[in-house]
């Protein structure tokens, strides 16, 4: 396939783009993941979470964090990951009231996020960030990040993380670090 082709997909003949994977040049897989090492156990059963007004059916929101710490009116869904799937990530959907804001921290694991209700900013170090409906952040390791609800609708966003993953370091939100 040629740089331009890439760059600028046509549609194949039934109308639509390929979605077959291509290997990026300088990207390395992950030694020893094959097709075959992802696969779930035995008696791993797939579930399905009925959605209604930005909550899951099965799903409880619960505190952002158990110990006190500087965040305020911010909830946790653990969607899913923390009911003993096999897969190697969570997801989890975090809901951030007006006024409120998550942790100042920073951590070696990196992860995803995606703006799915209201608007928001995202703090990553220095900089400040609008976050709207489906723009997503990728937080990489020891950045130092906090996302903060700008309005008086609900934001409320997915986090994809690793499962095994270290423990945040809250920071004070008054530096820069």
């Amino acid at each position: 396939m040629s740089q331009q082709s890439k760059q600028n997909p046509e549609p194949d003949a039934q109308g639509g783009f390929s979605c077959e994977w291509e290997p990026v040049e300088g990207r390395v897989q992950n030694p020893g993941h094959s097709s075959n090492s992802h696969a779930a156990p035995a008696g791993n059963k797939s579930i399905f979470y009925p959605f209604s007004k930005y909550t899951w059916e099965g799903v409880k929101a619960e505190e952002y964090k158990p110990e006190p710490g500087n965040f305020a009116n911010i909830v946790r869904n653990a969607i899913v990951g923390a009911k003993g799937e096999s897969c190697h990530f969570d997801l989890r959907y975090f809901e951030i009231s007006e006024g409120g804001f998550s942790s100042f921290e920073k951590h070696k694991h990196e992860h995803v996020v995606i703006c799915v209700r209201g608007q928001g900013h995202v703090r990553m170090g220095e900089k400040i960030r609008d976050l709207n409906f489906l723009d997503i952040v990728y937080i990489s390791s020891e950045i130092p990040h906090q996302f903060i609800n700008k309005g008086r609708e609900p934001f409320g966003f997915f986090c994809i993380v690793d499962r095994e993953r270290d423990q945040p370091q809250e920071l004070d939100p008054d530096s820069i670090p």
